[in-house]
């Protein structure tokens, strides 16, 4: 499976569980539980994120702290996935707006953005 079957796959399995019962499945239960509650899991994701890049930068040859700091960006990306279901997007939207930014300045970005 090539990287964007994978994320077509898991934005379909997403959207499936907006309509699972909340005990059949982890995702269900978050959209269950709503916003508040996905959006405490992104931000704990990316401290966990945070914490294993601090950790790997330092040890940046050890294979297990490398192998974490993959794991946590992961599950930030799963969670950051659930929270833009949640919210009507997809990957797909994301992908558009960093297309859209190639060969602009990050700086002029940054700017136009104000």
């Amino acid at each position: 499976m090539n990287n964007s079957e994978i994320l077509a796959a898991l934005t379909e399995i997403l959207e499936q569980r907006k309509k699972a019962k909340p005990d059949s499945s982890y995702v269900a239960s978050l959209y269950d539980k709503g916003i508040d509650a996905i959006l405490k899991k992104v931000g704990e994701e990316a401290t966990e994120t945070v914490m294993a890049a601090k950790d790997f930068q330092y040890h940046n040859e050890d294979a297990a702290l490398r192998q974490k700091l993959i794991a946590e960006i992961a599950d930030l990306w799963f969670h950051t996935m659930i929270l833009m279901a949640d919210q009507g997007l997809s990957a797909d939207d994301v992908l558009k707006e960093l297309a859209s930014r190639f060969g602009v300045s990050g700086h002029d970005e940054k700017a136009a953005r104000k």
